[in-house]
């Protein structure tokens, strides 16, 4: 096998999932139930298996840990801080879907929980999840 001397960050996609109920924007998050962060609420994802594109990775984890199907995602940016993951160099793709309502999540995989929170009302988040959402929220 042929190795590069190049470093090779992990890659992972995350999901900014968006409803309206009575007239306030409520995004999904998942309770870590692991380790980096346990405990601490997050957006799903994970990391792209091998032969996986980047969407598929965000739809696969989303599924896995919540429960929901997505239908249209759209690419929402690249993170890529140096330190954004105690577990070593990570990029992350994020990808943004809104459902027409706020269907109830099912938490599984990695989630201890998954639930709704206002938009404008989150609790204290892992890794650089705040950041993220401010930053794709923004651009929209």
């Amino acid at each position: 096998m042929f190795t590069y001397k190049y470093p090779r960050p992990s890659v992972t996609a995350d999901s900014i999932v968006l409803c309206k109920k009575e007239g306030r924007a409520f995004i999904l998050l998942i309770q870590r139930a692991h380790d980096p962060y346990k405990g601490k609420w997050a957006l799903p994802g994970g990391f792209m298996d091998e032969n996986e594109q980047l969407e598929d990775t965000a739809r696969r984890e989303l599924q896995e840990e919540t429960g929901i199907v997505a239908g249209n995602m759209t690419f929402a940016g690249m993170f890529d801080k140096p330190d954004r993951d105690p577990r070593g160099r990570t990029i992350t793709a994020v990808y943004l879907t809104r459902l027409k309502k706020c269907v109830e999540p099912v938490a599984g995989d990695d989630a201890g929980k998954a639930r709704w929170f206002p938009l404008d009302n989150l609790p204290e988040l892992a890794f650089d999840h705040k950041e993220i959402i401010r930053t794709t929220i923004d651009k929209r």
